[in-house]
C-alpha cells in the first residue's frame, strides 16, 4: 500500500501549469501516482470552486479542508481508493473548533464519534494564537483508520516575516496533537508540507544562510520552529536540554531513515531563480510515521522527476503483512472499517453511505448525484405507464371573445385566415381538426411592410466617417489642401468644392487620400459624392495635383511618427550575459530598502547546485546589469552587447 504527499500550488495546475481536463488529469495523475492515498496541499480553492470532476470521481472517495474566508490560499485535500482502503472518522482543523457537519465542534462530539487528542485549555492557551483563527485556513485534514490516523498538514510559511507568530502557534498546535494521539495509544502518520527543515543537509541555502547571519550551527538547529520540529522527530537533533513536555521524539522520518547520506535529497525549488534544474532546494515535504511503525516502511522516496509545481511528490510504501500486538496482520484489514476485509478478501461492498459525513461526496451540493459513467452503468428502472401516449386529450372549447376573434371578415389581405376562421366555425367537433385550427388561427401579414426610415443622425460624431465631415477637417488634409491652395492662389484659379447634400455621404478617410491611376499624385474629388437635383459634381480638370516634395515630405513625417511611437513601446534589447554570450532576462528587485523595485538584467541560466553565481561552467554566471545602466537600443533587432 503507498501513501504519497505532494504540494500542488493549485488543484488545477499539476502537470506543467496547464489548465486541468480534470476527466483525465485527475484519473492520469492517480495513475502516475500508484497510490492508495493521496494528500494534496496548497489547493488554492474554496468550498464554491469544487466541481464534479474534483469530487465524483468514480473508485475514490475524497475529503477536504479549505479556506473559511481567503481565496484562493491554502487548503487541503485527501483521495483515497476505495478499493483498499475508507477511514472510519474524518475531520479538519487541529483544534477541533470547527463545527462538524452535524453542527457540533469536533471537540465536543462523544468519544466514540471523535477522533481525539485534542488540546486542553491550558495547552490552547499557551499557544498563543486564537484557535478558530488558526483552524479556518484549511491547514489540516485528519482522517482515523483503524490502523492509524492520519494528518495531512500545510504547515504556514514565514515568506514576509509578518506571521512568525501564527506559524509558531501552528507547529506547537501541531506537536501538542501528535502527542495527545500518541498517548492516548493511537498510531499516528503525519504527512504534507511543514515548509521546515531538519538541519543543513534538507536545505542547498543553508550554510550561505548561516553565514550571511553570522551564526553557528548550534544557532540555527536552535531556531524556535526547527527546535520543536526537531523535538518531535525520533533522532532529531537538539541543543541543550529539551522542553517540558517534549522529552522524547514521536515520529520517524522515513526517507531521511531510508536514505540517511543522500545529499540533495530535496522536494522544493524556488520558481523565480529557476532553481530546479540545478538542484538548488530544500526538503520540507515529510512522510512521519510513529516508532510503531518503523518496520511497517518497505521503502520512502521522493519523486523529482514528476513535474507539475514547485514542489515534488514524497511517497511510503508499506509492507503488505505488519506487525500489530505482537502478531502479523494483514494491512488491508485495518485500512478499511470492521468486517469490510477478513484476511485480505472483502467481504463488504463500498457504500457512499458508509463513508463519514465529512466527505466530499456527502456534502449537500454532491449528495446523490452520479458521475457520467455510474449513469450508463445499469439500465433505468422507470417505465412509462402503458397507453399513456393514446389517451385523447379534447382541448378546450373556445370563449366568445376567441370566437369572436375568429370570425374575421374575408378581405383580399388575409384570404387564408377568412377561410380558416370560417372552416373553424363550421367544423365537427375533432379534436384534431380543433388543435390545427388553433394553431393556423394566428394572423399572418399578407405583405412585406417596408421598414421605417432609419432616425436622422445627430450632429455628434457618430462614426469614423463623420470626423472627416465638413467642418471636422484632420490635421493631414488642412496642410496638404493649404499646400495646394496656395499653388492654385499662385495660378490665379480656384479649387471648386464638392456641394453639401443631405444624401451626400462623407468622404472616408481612404477616399480623401485615393490617388488616380493615371497620375499617381492627382488627387480627385472622391466618387462616393452624389450630387442632388441642381448641383455640379467637379469635373476632371478641377482635380488638383499634389507635388512631389509635398507627399515626400508627408511620407517622412509619417514614418517618424510610426518609428517614435514603435520605439517608445518596445522593449529593450537584452545584453549579452559574460559567460554564455546569450541573452540575459530582466528581473525587479523585491527586497525591501533603496533598491526595491528598480529592474536589472542578469544571466538567463538555471541556477547551479552551488547557489553561488559560477564562471566557466552550464550554470549561472555573474552577469549583473542595472536597467538603469544598460543603454540597449530599443526596438531593433538582434541582441546589444553586453555591459
Amino acid at each position: 500500500m503507498r501513501l504519497t504527499t505532494w504540494n500542488v500550488n493549485g488543484i488545477r495546475n499539476p502537470f506543467s501549469y496547464q489548465p486541468w481536463n480534470s476527466a483525465r488529469t485527475f484519473p492520469a495523475m492517480f495513475d502516475i501516482l500508484g497510490s492508495d492515498i493521496v494528500v494534496m496541499q496548497e489547493l488554492k480553492i474554496q468550498r464554491k470552486d469544487l466541481q464534479d470532476d474534483m469530487v465524483l470521481l468514480d473508485g475514490w472517495d475524497c475529503y477536504f479542508s479549505l479556506p473559511k474566508h481567503k481565496k484562493g490560499y491554502s487548503g487541503v485535500g485527501m483521495y483515497t481508493r476505495n478499493a483498499t482502503c475508507s477511514p472510519i472518522r474524518a475531520e479538519e482543523g487541529l483544534l477541533g473548533v470547527l463545527p462538524s457537519p452535524s453542527g457540533v465542534p469536533y471537540c465536543e462530539l462523544p468519544g466514540g464519534e471523535s477522533i481525539g487528542g485534542y488540546p486542553n485549555t491550558f495547552q490552547i492557551a499557551e499557544l498563543g494564537v486564537d484557535p478558530a483563527l488558526l483552524d479556518a485556513e484549511g491547514r489540516c485534514l485528519v482522517l482515523e483508520f483503524p490502523a492509524f490516523v492520519l494528518l495531512g498538514v500545510y504547515s504556514p510559511a514565514n515568506s514576509n516575516g509578518m506571521r512568525d507568530d501564527f506559524r509558531y502557534g501552528f507547529i506547537c498546535a501541531l506537536d501538542c496533537r501528535i502527542r495527545n494521539l500518541v498517548r492516548a495509544g493511537k498510531r499516528v502518520v503525519l504527512v504534507g508540507d511543514l515548509n521546515v527543515s531538519r538541519d543543513e543537509l534538507d536545505g542547498a541555502s543553508a550554510l550561505e544562510d548561516m553565514r550571511k547571519a553570522g551564526i553557528t550551527h548550534e544557532e540555527y538547529i536552535s531556531t524556535p520552529n526547527r527546535r520543536i520540529f526537531n523535538q518531535l522527530l525520533i533522532g532529531g537533533e537538539v541543543v541543550g536540554p529539551r522542553d517540558e513536555g517534549r522529552e522524547e521524539g514521536m515520529l520517524w522520518d522515513t526517507t531521511r531513515g531510508l536514505h540517511p547520506d543522500r545529499k540533495g535529497m530535496y522536494t522544493h525549488w524556488e520558481q523565480k531563480i529557476n532553481a530546479r534544474p540545478g538542484n538548488f532546494g530544500s526538503r520540507i515535504d515529510f512522510v512521519l510515521v510513529c516508532e510503531s511503525m518503523q518496520t511497517w516502511v518497505k521503502d520512502a522516496n521522493t519523486q523529482e522527476g514528476l513535474l507539475g509545481s514547485d514542489h515534488c511528490p514524497v511517497y511510503v510504501d508499506f509492507h503488505d503483512k505488519v506487525q500489530s500486538h505482537g502478531k502479523g496482520v494483514g494491512l488491508i484489514d485495518g485500512m478499511s472499517p470492521p468486517g469490510v476485509f477478513q484476511d485480505g478478501v472483502r467481504m463488504k461492498e463500498w457504500k457512499v453511505l458508509d463513508v463519514p459525513t465529512f466527505s466530499g461526496k456527502r456534502l449537500p451540493e454532491f449528495d446523490k448525484r452520479r458521475s457520467i459513467k455510474s449513469m450508463f452503468a445499469a439500465p433505468s428502472l422507470t417505465t412509462p405507464s402503458p397507453n399513456a401516449s393514446e389517451i385523447p386529450t379534447k382541448p378546450p372549447s373556445p370563449t366568445k371573445q376567441e370566437a369572436a376573434a375568429l370570425a374575421v371578415p374575408a378581405s383580399h389581405d388575409s384570404p387564408r385566415l377568412t377561410s380558416t376562421a370560417s372552416e373553424s366555425n363550421g367544423s365537427t367537433n375533432s379534436p384534431a381538426l380543433k388543435r390545427k385550427t388553433s394553431v393556423s388561427a394566428k394572423p399572418k401579414p399578407s405583405k412585406r411592410q417596408k421598414p421605417e426610415p432609419p432616425p436622422p443622425i445627430s450632429k455628434g460624431q457618430q462614426s469614423l466617417k463623420g470626423f472627416f465631415s465638413k467642418g471636422k477637417v484632420s490635421a493631414t488634409e488642412k496642410s496638404l489642401n493649404s499646400t495646394e491652395t496656395e499653388q492654385q492662389d499662385s495660378q490665379g484659379s480656384t479649387i471648386p468644392e464638392a456641394p453639401t447634400t443631405p444624401t451626400a455621404s462623407a468622404p472616408s478617410p481612404i477616399d480623401i487620400f485615393a490617388t488616380n491611376e493615371q497620375d499617381p499624385l492627382t488627387i480627385t474629388a472622391p466618387p462616393s459624392i452624389t450630387a442632388s437635383p441642381g448641383s455640379q459634381l467637379p469635373s476632371p480638370s478641377s482635380a488638383f495635383t499634389a507635388s512631389p516634395s509635398t507627399f515626400s515630405a508627408r511620407a517622412a513625417s509619417i514614418e517618424q511618427s510610426q518609428k517614435s511611437w514603435s520605439t517608445l513601446f518596445s522593449r529593450p534589447i537584452a545584453p549579452l550575459c559574460e559567460g554564455h554570450s546569450e541573452p540575459c532576462k530582466t528581473m525587479q528587485t523585491k527586497k525591501k530598502g533603496s533598491n526595491q523595485g528598480r529592474s536589472f538584467w542578469m544571466c538567463a541560466r538555471p541556477l547551479g547546485p552551488s547557489g553561488g553565481k559560477e564562471k566557466g561552467t552550464q550554470w549561472r554566471c555573474a552577469t549583473f546589469i542595472w536597467g538603469s545602466d544598460w543603454q540597449g537600443k530599443r526596438g531593433e533587432s538582434g541582441v546589444g552587447e553586453g555591459g
